[in-house]
């Protein structure tokens, strides 16, 4: 039986391509969670608390939905150069659901209006 190898073999311009990208998808994951700014200090009304909290968990979950999203994208890429339908099919569920997770809040807020 021969051994199937799981390593990619990329090229160098495309090494590089795709190390630019995950550095690039992890720049802005740290951005957006680290953009929301709360001070609790002054703050005495308990609405305005909580749609700090509010804010703060949908970016952590913006920046999952983004994490999910660039991992849909290579992975529908690593599926066109290796000609595999179903990888395929699961790097554009991937996508899709990295979308829907990445817009969470701005759907949520269409639904209740």
């Amino acid at each position: 039986m021969k051994k199937i190898s799981t390593k990619t073999h990329l090229t160098g311009k495309a090494r590089k391509g795709f190390k630019f990208y995950v550095s690039l998808i992890l720049a802005v994951t740290i951005i957006c969670t680290f953009a929301v700014t709360a001070f609790a200090a002054k703050e005495t009304d308990p609405v305005a608390v909580v749609n700090n909290l509010s804010t703060f968990i949908f970016g952590l979950i913006r920046a999952v939905g983004l994490i999910l999203l660039g991992f849909g994208i290579v992975q529908v890429g690593l599926s066109l150069k290796s000609h595999d339908p179903s990888q395929r099919a699961n790097g554009f569920l991937t996508v899709a659901g990295g979308i829907i997770i990445t817009f969470a809040k701005e759907i949520l807020n269409l639904i209740t209006g």
